[in-house]
């Protein structure tokens, strides 16, 4: 099993409502490198070294010296040559080529084609929530890759799911958690299941709610819920809704793409879609 505990995310109080759509703050900035096919480069955050196979303004294709293709979102600073943070450009050539479509991942779209007959591998999520917000931002790679998302109702039977789904090599299961953090209720069921061709991700979130910026609905940050009061209750009265479906659907629908997310959730996902999907799968 592989399992990951992410690092707490910081608390705030509520504030008035910002302008999401204000111009960002000027960041660093990187010398631009022409990413020419062949060219060794290491990816910083996996660690990854490889020839480029391809580079557009979007994304970047490495080939490792095993053979193993990765895709990766063409970010400033993303990439290193000889320990530099760099950003890749396209590399001039012949004709201007079009720009590709991203999907709400950061993936390159590969257009033209049906969503691929389901795999044995799947990936479990806690929740309705949690599998239609994966929908939301990685539907369309997904559906690419064949991998079904399956909603449970909690974890606490994980260890008898994990048993009736018969793990093994091409019958991968990749399971993402909620408040997978130290000396939790979830972290002491994650600890008793030990399987190679189980992966098991999470956030540190209580609820996957809070996983989404809190800025796509006006607030600074999402307010604290005293111990003891249902988590999803709380925030509803916090912000004035009624109904927590009816918040749901409005913070879902405010939802865009990956970077609406906290990275602590998109790296999980990510992970268990590299796991389910790896060759053999």
């Amino acid at each position: 099993m592989t399992s990951r505990v992410p690092r707490q995310a910081n608390s705030g109080i509520l504030s008035e409502p910002l302008d999401v759509d204000a111009p960002p703050k000027r960041g660093r900035t990187y010398r631009q490198v022409p990413g020419t096919i062949g060219m060794d480069v290491t990816h910083q955050a996996s660690g990854m070294i490889g020839a480029i196979l391809e580079c557009t303004p979007a994304a970047v294709t490495l080939r490792d010296d095993s053979g193993r293709d990765r895709r990766f979102r063409n970010d400033p600073g993303a990439f290193l040559i000889n320990n530099e943070p760099i950003l890749l450009v396209t590399a001039t050539g012949g004709g201007a080529a079009s720009e590709p479509r991203i999907t709400a991942s950061g993936s390159i779209a590969v257009d033209g084609l049906g969503a691929r007959v389901a795999r044995a591998s799947r990936i479990l999520v806690e929740g309705i929530h949690d599998a239609e917000l994966v929908e939301r931002v990685w539907g369309d790679d997904l559906r690419h890759e064949g991998v079904v998302v399956q909603p449970l109702s909690g974890i606490d039977d994980l260890e008898e799911i994990v048993r009736t789904f018969g793990p093994r090599p091409g019958r991968r299961l990749g399971v993402l958690v909620d408040h997978l953090v130290d000396r939790s209720k979830e972290s002491r069921i994650v600890s008793k299941i030990d399987h190679p061709d189980v992966c098991i991700t999470g956030h540190v979130f209580i609820d996957i709610w809070a996983a989404v910026n809190p800025r796509r609905v006006g607030l600074e940050a999402w307010p604290d819920i005293p111990r003891g009061q249902p988590w999803k209750e709380g925030i509803c009265a916090a912000v004035g809704v009624a109904e927590p479906r009816d918040f749901w659907r409005m913070l879902l629908a405010q939802v865009r793409d990956y970077r609406d997310l906290d990275i602590t959730l998109v790296g999980a996902v990510e992970e268990l879609i590299d796991f389910v999907t790896q060759p053999g799968s």
